[in-house]
C-alpha cells in the first residue's frame, strides 16, 4: 500500500510541474508585442523561435526571417522601413561597433594614434570565439587591431585595445554605456567589449536595431571608418613566416553594389545579425536585421532592403511609401 501510495505522489507531482511549466514559457517577442501594441501579432508575422530557456541558459531570440529590423537613410536618419525596432535582442559581435567607435574618437582627439604600440595582457590573450590568437607580451600597433576586430571580429584585439585604453575592461564598458547613452540608445546596455555569450554569473549585451542603427551613423561620421569595414581579407602579422589570414564576415562586401560594411554578429542563442550599409549614386543607406536564424536567410533580406532603399532614397518617395516587407517582396 505504502509503494502504491509513493508511486501515486510521484505520478501527481510531475503532473503538476508539466502544468507549471507550460503556464511559464511564452514567446518573448509576442508578447512584447501584445504589450506594445494591444494587438496580437500580425498573421504576415513569421513565427518567432524565442524559447523560455533553462535557469542559466539565454534565452532563444531569433525568427524567420528574422527577428527585428530598421533601414534608414544615412545622411538624414530619416526610416525607410521598420519591423520592431525597438525589439531587444543580443547585438553579438555587433558591439564591437562601439569600441570602433571610441577608438576611431580617441584616435581623432589624439588620446590615442594609430602607430601607438599595444601590449597583449594575459586577459586579452586567453578569450575565445573568433580570434587572432594573440599570445601575452605580444606588441601590436593602435591600426593592426583595429583591422583585426573590423576584419576577423577578433574578440582578444577587442579586449587588448579595451585594456590599453581604459586601462581594464570594466572601465571600457562603463565608457561605452556612457557613450551609448550620450547617443540616445535608450534600450542598450553593453556588458562586455566583445559581444561572446555572457559566462556564468553575467548578462548578455542588449541592444534593438534602432540603437544600432544609431550607432552605425556614428561610425560613418567618421572619415577613415570605411577603410577598415569595406576591407575583405588582410594579413596578420605580417613579419611572420606564416602570416595569419583575416577573412571579413560581412559576406555582402564584394556581392551587394557598393556594400562597405558594416559588422555582423552571432552566436547560438542571438541568432545571425548584421549592421550593413552601401552607397550608390551618392546615396547611403544603414540597414539593421537582427535575430535571424540563418545567415543567408540575413544576408538576404539584408540584401533587399538595401536594394528598395537605396532605390527609394534615389527617387525622393517618402519614407512611408519606400519599402515592403522584406519577407513579402518577390
Amino acid at each position: 500500500m505504502n509503494a502504491m501510495n509513493q508511486r501515486a505522489a510521484t505520478f501527481l507531482s510531475a503532473g503538476v510541474a508539466v502544468v507549471l511549466l507550460l503556464a511559464l514559457v511564452s514567446p518573448l517577442g509576442a508578447k512584447n508585442d501584445m504589450a506594445r501594441t494591444g494587438k496580437a501579432v500580425p498573421p504576415t508575422r513569421a513565427v518567432s523561435t524565442a524559447k523560455q530557456a533553462p535557469q542559466g541558459r539565454l534565452q532563444i531570440l531569433s525568427a524567420d526571417p528574422y527577428r527585428a529590423a530598421l533601414l534608414i537613410d544615412a545622411e538624414g536618419g530619416a526610416v525607410l522601413f521598420e519591423d520592431g525596432a525597438d525589439r531587444k535582442g543580443y547585438p553579438a559581435s555587433m558591439v564591437k561597433l562601439m569600441n570602433f567607435l571610441l577608438i576611431l574618437e580617441a584616435v581623432e582627439a589624439r588620446q590615442l594614434s594609430l602607430k601607438e604600440k599595444v601590449l597583449v595582457t594575459v586577459e586579452a590573450a586567453k578569450i575565445g570565439g573568433s580570434q587572432v590568437y594573440l599570445k601575452e607580451g605580444e606588441v601590436f600597433s593602435v591600426d593592426d587591431l583595429l583591422y583585426a576586430l573590423m576584419v576577423q571580429s577578433a574578440n582578444d584585439a577587442a579586449t587588448a585595445l579595451a585594456i590599453h585604453y581604459q586601462g581594464s575592461k570594466e572601465a571600457f564598458v562603463d565608457l561605452m554605456n556612457r557613450r551609448a547613452r550620450e547617443m540616445g540608445m535608450k534600450d542598450t546596455v553593453f556588458h562586455s567589449v566583445h559581444g561572446l555569450p555572457p559566462g556564468r554569473g553575467q548578462l548578455p549585451d542588449v541592444s534593438t536595431p534602432r540603437d544600432m542603427a544609431l550607432l552605425s551613423r556614428e561610425v560613418l561620421r567618421h572619415p577613415r571608418a570605411l577603410q577598415y569595414t569595406a576591407t575583405k581579407k588582410r594579413l596578420f602579422r605580417t613579419d611572420a613566416e606564416e602570416p595569419f589570414v583575416m577573412e571579413n564576415h560581412n559576406q555582402l562586401l564584394g556581392r551587394f553594389e557598393g556594400c562597405d560594411g558594416l559588422k555582423t554578429g552571432y552566436f547560438r542563442a542571438a541568432g545571425f545579425s548584421i549592421a550593413a550599409t552601401a552607397e550608390q549614386g551618392g546615396q547611403r543607406v544603414i540597414a539593421i536585421v537582427m535575430g535571424s536564424v540563418q545567415s543567408a536567410t540575413r544576408d538576404n533580406s539584408t540584401k533587399k532592403l538595401l536594394l528598395q532603399g537605396l532605390r527609394a532614397v534615389a527617387a525622393g518617395r517618402p519614407p512611408s511609401d519606400a519599402v515592403v516587407r522584406a519577407d513579402q517582396q518577390q
